[in-house]
C-alpha cells in the first residue's frame, strides 16, 4: 500500500533529479557531438554544457537559470489501484521539490486579468508555482510510473501547433515539420536544441503526444523520421549557440498518435533547449 509521505518524497526527488542531472544517453550524445565538432567555438560550447551538467549533478544545482514549469506524466497499470489522496500527494511533492531545488520564483499573483497582465507581481516562494495538468496513460501491470518533466519558457516561444495538409504524403508532413524546426532553431539561441513533435487529431492531443515523445525519447535511438528531421536541420549549420558547426539539433523525438480520415494532420512542435528534456521517473509498486 502506497504511503502518502512516500509519494510526496519520491515525487520531490524526481523533480530535483530532473532539474539537476543529465541522463547517460544525454551525456553520451553530447560527448559524441563534441568529439565530431570541427568548429572550435561550437566545440567549446558543447564541452562547457557537459561541464555545467557535471557541476550541477555534484552540487545538486539547477542545470539552467530557468528552472522550468513542472509537468507530470503518469503511466498507471491495469492491475493497480490508485489510493485515495495520491494526486494530492503528487501536488505536495511537486511543491516540496520546487522548495528543495529551489526553483526560480515565477508564480504570477492576482486574479485572471492580473495574471494575464502580470500587474499584481510575483510570489517570492518557488513552491507557489503550480504544476501543469497531469497527463496519464494506461499501461499493463500493477505499477505506477511517474515522470516529472521541467519545461522552460524559452522553448515555448519557439514552439508551434498547427494543421498540416498532408496530401496523402508522409514527405509533405515531414517537410513542413522540418521547415518549422529550422525556423524555431534559428530563433532559439540556446543550441543545440532537442525537437519534440506530436502528430494527432486535435491541438490538445498533438501537444500531449509531443510531451510523451519527450518523455520516451532516447538520444541514442532515432527512427528514420526522427533522423531525417535532425539531419535536415543540422545542414543549416546554425550550430551550438548559433556559432556555426555540425550540431544544431542533438536529437528529434516524434510521437504519432491515432489519426482520423481528414485532409490534415495536427502537428505540435516544442523546440527544446540544450538542457532538454529535463526529466526523471520514479516507479511506485
Amino acid at each position: 500500500m502506497l504511503k502518502y509521505d512516500d509519494v510526496v518524497n519520491k515525487t520531490a526527488e524526481a523533480l530535483v533529479k530532473a532539474s539537476t542531472v543529465f541522463r547517460p544517453d544525454q551525456i553520451e550524445a553530447y560527448e559524441r557531438a563534441a568529439a565530431n565538432e570541427d568548429n572550435p567555438h561550437a566545440k567549446w560550447v558543447l564541452e562547457s554544457i557537459l561541464e555545467n551538467a557535471r557541476i550541477a549533478q555534484v552540487g545538486m544545482l539547477p542545470l539552467c537559470d530557468d528552472t522550468g514549469i513542472p509537468h507530470v506524466f503518469l503511466e498507471i497499470g491495469d492491475e493497480c489501484e490508485v489510493p485515495a489522496g495520491f494526486f494530492a500527494a503528487v501536488e505536495e511533492g511537486i511543491a516540496k521539490g520546487l522548495k528543495d531545488l529551489p526553483g526560480r520564483p515565477m508564480a504570477v499573483l492576482g486574479d485572471d486579468k492580473q495574471r494575464i497582465s502580470q500587474s499584481a507581481g510575483l510570489s517570492d516562494d518557488p513552491w507557489d508555482l503550480s504544476m501543469a495538468p497531469v497527463q496519464m496513460r494506461r499501461t499493463s501491470g500493477s505499477k505506477i510510473a511517474l515522470t516529472v518533466l521541467m519545461l522552460g519558457g524559452g522553448p515555448e516561444i519557439r514552439g508551434k501547433t498547427l494543421r498540416v495538409f498532408h496530401k496523402h504524403s508522409v514527405d509533405t508532413v515531414l517537410d513542413e515539420m522540418i521547415a518549422w524546426a529550422k525556423d524555431g532553431a534559428q530563433k532559439l539561441g540556446c543550441l543545440p536544441c532537442v525537437l519534440g513533435f506530436g502528430i494527432g487529431r486535435t491541438n490538445v492531443e498533438a501537444a500531449s503526444l509531443a510531451l510523451e515523445a519527450m518523455k520516451n525519447g532516447n538520444f541514442l535511438v532515432q527512427s528514420d523520421m526522427e533522423r531525417r528531421v535532425t539531419e535536415a536541420v543540422n545542414k543549416e549549420g546554425y550550430g551550438a549557440l548559433g556559432l556555426g558547426g555540425k550540431n544544431t539539433v542533438l536529437a528529434t523525438f516524434i510521437k504519432v498518435g491515432p489519426q482520423r480520415a481528414s485532409g490534415v494532420r495536427v502537428v505540435s512542435l516544442r523546440v527544446g533547449c540544450c538542457f532538454d528534456p529535463r526529466k526523471a521517473t520514479v516507479v511506485f509498486e
